[in-house]
């Protein structure tokens, strides 16, 4: 790949305040390899660390990588419980090193679903990490962007009926505020790995505006290089918002 830098930060322009991406392809890597779909996982958690690092470089504020889908829970329960296995090690191993170099650390999706010892993890990961403001990490796990807006229709309809909300005061701004993202800027691009050109159910309401970069390299072999020809990328896009160019 050729080379790209974006080092002169006084010579380049902003990055993205807030990208978003859907690491899709570890099992695809590891097959074309012959070996198991859980070295495939492992890889893909080395290429998260490459790319945590690669964002703040870059001056990115906020990260959000697709982990766990809700309709993943299909998968055959070996690999959920490698899954959850992998999730555990690096709940336990990572989350001090995220503290230190100044890392908030966030979960957002279905907790209910999760093992306890899981949740409590992640919790006391938030907790530790809460302050902290050189770069949100937020991870989706058993995560569903159409759930998430239905939890979210719910809690403003519970809101209406114990008449702590005016039906007339539900705005666009009412909704978002009931999201997992709630206080978080909506992605300013979407990155996804592998070649696949969808978004499958992450971030529905959030992505309205987002701009989307799709590439056929596999998340195990995605790194800072590749996250940065994504953001050249997106600096040769026009955000409108609906708006007539210049």
């Amino acid at each position: 790949m050729e080379t790209v830098s974006l080092q002169k930060k006084d010579q380049a322009p902003p990055p993205p305040g807030h990208i978003a991406i859907i690491m899709d392809g570890n099992g695809r890597w590891a097959q074309a390899q012959g070996l198991p779909r859980t070295v495939g996982h492992q890889r893909g958690a080395s290429a998260v660390k490459k790319t945590v690092k690669a964002s703040i470089a870059l001056g990115v504020r906020y990260l959000t990588l697709f982990g766990f889908s809700s309709e993943n829970w299909k998968r055959p329960a070996s690999e959920i419980k490698d899954l959850m296995g992998l999730l555990r090690f690096y709940l336990k191993k990572e989350i001090e090193e995220l503290h230190r170099e100044g890392i908030c650390f966030k979960v957002i999706g279905d907790r209910t679903r999760l093992e306890p010892d899981i949740v409590a993890l992640i919790e006391e990961a938030e907790t530790k990490t809460n302050a902290n403001t050189r770069l949100t990490l937020t991870i989706a796990l058993s995560y569903g962007g159409r759930a998430e807006i239905t939890t979210a229709a719910r809690r403003i309809a519970e809101e209406v009926k114990a008449g702590t909300l005016d039906v007339g005061d539900i705005d666009e701004t009412t909704l978002a505020q009931r999201l997992y993202t709630a206080g978080m800027p909506d992605p300013d691009m979407l990155i996804r790995t592998s070649g696949e050109e969808r978004i499958s159910n992450f971030l529905l309401w959030q992505l309205a505006y987002s701009e989307l970069v799709f590439t056929e390299v596999l998340w195990p072999e995605f790194s800072g290089k590749h996250l940065e020809h994504a953001v050249l990328e997106y600096h040769t896009r026009e955000r409108r918002y609906g708006a007539t160019g210049g």
